[in-house]
């Protein structure tokens, strides 16, 4: 609406044809930013899936880019994940993803060999999916005994645990992309072992700084009964008591009935008798945790696993370059990015970033570069990332985020650290428990 009033009134005041063109054509630029930030229609999801046909053919009759140097070094890198059972479908508008990290490892290895056809450097994935009848222990070390070294892990706590505590495995780099538990960068760490994602404490520290930035000091927590909900719970009370934060009243969601038919019965009733400026939600699978707004007895914000989320990446990200990331993802993919795409692109490009500036794939070298001051990479959030030297966390900001919409960053403006004000989120070295081997 704002560019057509500005044609008309050029129309009628002015009667210049060139600057009508002009405007013109900004306002067609403008509807069509527009368009894209949405959700497609049907038409404009197979009109953008033709034209991806026709790239893929051009792409295909030009063949594979030739590189400019000889091949003098290629890195072999492993994917591996493990089949799980499909949980029960809790929503029907968010499907369940059997492909997570896929696209992200592919995107990482396209931009590694930007560089990499340059140089000489080529990179090889190779993707292993270990099923429920496999016994992943027995499958990770073959692949060890056949040579491979660097491993993009794709697993939950308990399988990360069990591969990264074998003698073998150390002589290995396990990337993890998926696991946010606080024991794997503290009693259980390992040298073999860094993280990409976030942990619980990173997590709930950077929640707390915007919600003591906005002076909600008063808060409700309500708990799920998984192991996951009770670790995200440990660190939001850990964080409100670094920060200062009353939590006036816990709660356990322990009800067994469906929601969709008796949450505006059960919420009102369940939260009930306490006062606080904010409902704080820990709820990782998402059963609860949706149905708590606009439900509760006193209407407030909701924050954490649900509403206002901290995340290392959301769909509606688009500063800093992100927007060019979530375009060329959902080229390939045709669905959103999730954190662990996101996850799986910074594992495969932290390896190429070290192998080009090193001019070497040999395993300590890399180890010991991915951990010193001189590794940084650039990851659409404003800043290089890098990894903490004492527990291999990469270091990172967090995105908060509504469903629709990002709300801040944290670390919030103000909380300073010496070394680094990402280091004020989580864990800092001094409290480490974590002794690498």
């Amino acid at each position: 609406m704002f560019f057509q009033n500005i044609i008309l009134n050029c129309y009628w005041r002015l009667f210049d044809l060139k600057k009508i063109f002009v405007l013109i054509t900004l306002f067609i630029f403008g509807s069509t930013l527009n368009i894209q930030s949405r959700e497609l229609s049907i038409k404009q999801l197979e009109d953008r899936k033709n034209a991806d046909i026709e790239r893929q053919k051009k792409r295909y009759e030009r063949g594979v880019k030739k590189f400019s140097a000889e091949i003098s070094l290629t890195t072999e890198i492993i994917f591996i994940t493990k089949e799980r059972k499909i949980p029960a479908v809790l929503s029907n508008l968010d499907p369940i993803l059997d492909d997570e990290g896929f696209y992200g490892v592919e995107l990482g290895i396209e931009d590694n060999l930007t560089t990499g056809r340059f140089i000489g450097h080529d990179y090889k994935i190779k993707f292993i999916q270990v099923s429920l009848e496999e016994n992943l222990e027995e499958e990770f070390l073959k692949l060890v005994n056949a040579g491979y070294v660097y491993f993009i892990a794709d697993l939950n706590f308990k399988e990360l645990v069990q591969i990264s505590q074998l003698d073998k495995a150390k002589d290995t780099l396990l990337i993890n992309i998926r696991s946010k538990e606080d024991e794997l960068r503290n009693s259980l760490c390992s040298r073999n072992l860094i993280h990409i994602p976030p942990s619980y404490n990173m997590l709930a520290d950077a929640l707390t700084q915007y919600l003591v930035k906005k002076k909600w000091k008063r808060w409700m927590l309500v708990v799920g009964d998984d192991q996951s909900d009770k670790n995200y719970a440990k660190a939001i009370k850990k964080s409100a008591r670094k920060f200062n934060v009353k939590i006036k009243d816990e709660r356990v969601w322990d009800f067994a009935s469906d929601l969709r038919r008796t949450a505006q019965k059960e919420i009102p009733i369940f939260t009930k008798g306490s006062k606080y400026d904010i409902l704080v939600v820990s709820d990782e699978k998402g059963e609860f945790g949706e149905y708590l707004s606009y439900r509760t007895w006193d209407p407030r914000p909701i924050v954490g696993s649900q509403g206002l989320k901290p995340t290392s990446w959301h769909r509606t990200h688009e500063q800093w370059g992100a927007t060019q990331m979530q375009n060329r993802f959902r080229r390939e993919s045709g669905r959103w990015m999730t954190s662990v795409d996101y996850f799986a692109w910074v594992a495969v490009r932290s390896i190429g970033e070290v192998v080009s500036r090193i001019k070497s794939n040999d395993l300590k070298k890399v180890k010991d570069f991915l951990l010193s001051k001189d590794f940084g990479i650039g990851a659409y959030k404003g800043v290089k990332v890098s990894f903490r030297d004492w527990n291999g966390q990469l270091r990172q900001p967090i995105l908060l985020a509504a469903p629709r919409s990002m709300v801040s960053v944290s670390p919030q403006e103000g909380y300073l650290h010496p070394e680094s004000e990402l280091d004020t989120l989580g864990i800092d070295k001094p409290e480490s428990t974590c002794k690498f081997k």
